[in-house]
């Protein structure tokens, strides 16, 4: 997660996030919520970036049919694992052939931070656009400025600053967490790509990493944030320092971490948009 805004490597690197999936499904819990009530899944539903599965499996709760889409090939195991009856693919959703996941045209088409990485994001969502049947809805929250954030600063700003060369800090629209952070570059993308009735809407929730400790009790949510740390950096980071500067560097992230608890809890608002458009 230090160097986060370039974008993870999803094909080899995904197994850091496969491994904390858990984790992540109880901090994004309300983003999962809002994209079902606002798509009210029927149909087929694609789910692009699909990750460990946790769209599909409350689209299927709702009674429509999953169909997951994702780079990483652990994240998929993770997923058909989790929705056994959902349809899955590894594959970029950009380029993939998706009319082969539906002879009909997919109903829906949603994404839990799944869409901010095409290399060519107007292509993609015309890709998207030829996958979906007349008259469906695309859904998908994505990320605002890095930031208004904290879900990219805290603890992982002590890690950046220890990187040599430091990261590079990624142009406007660069493929990555933040490449839709403008509302009017996500209108044009997906205007340009043929969708209608674009709408990009403020959405604020909150992750709250603490959780229940099995005895009741619940943790303070700073070893919650390490893991999630962990599964989001690279090991050259790591291979660069050595061991014991490297442990000291995680000690002083755990510092900057903990001072963020409040009340025995820690928890932090992310500033996202939520996009909705048609395909006529």
């Amino acid at each position: 997660m230090a160097d986060q805004d370039a974008g993870p490597d999803w094909a080899t690197s995904g197994s850091g996030w496969a491994a904390q999936g858990a984790v992540f499904d109880h901090l994004f819990r309300d983003v999962t919520a809002r994209i079902i009530a606002t798509a009210a899944p029927v149909g087929t539903v694609l789910d692009v970036g699909c990750g460990t599965g946790a769209l599909l499996e409350a689209t299927a709760a709702v009674g429509a049919h999953p169909v997951g889409v994702d780079i990483s090939q652990a994240m998929i195991d993770v997923a058909a694992r989790r929705v056994p009856q959902a349809r899955t693919l590894v594959a970029d959703a950009g380029t993939a052939d998706l009319r082969s996941l539906s002879d009909t045209g997919f109903d829906r088409i949603v994404s839990r931070f799944g869409v901010m990485f095409f290399d060519d994001p107007v292509a993609a969502f015309v890709n998207l656009h030829d996958a979906a049947a007349p008259g469906a809805t695309l859904t998908f929250v994505c990320w605002q400025a890095r930031a208004d954030n904290q879900m990219f600063t805290l603890g992982t700003d002590v890690l950046a600053a220890a990187l040599d060369p430091p990261p590079a800090k990624p142009a406007p629209g660069e493929p990555g967490p933040m490449a839709f952070a403008d509302p009017d570059y996500v209108r044009r993308i997906l205007t340009d790509a043929g969708w209608s009735a674009v709408e990009v809407e403020d959405f604020t929730f909150t992750s709250v990493y603490s959780r229940d400790d099995g005895s009741g009790g619940l943790t303070d949510g700073v070893d919650e944030r390490l893991a999630v740390i962990g599964a989001t950096s690279s090991g050259a980071l790591r291979e660069q320092l050595g061991d014991d500067a490297w442990f000291d560097l995680l000690a002083r992230a755990r510092a900057a971490i903990r001072e963020q608890v409040v009340d025995g809890v820690l928890a932090h608002d992310n500033h996202c948009w939520l996009v909705t458009a048609e395909r006529k």
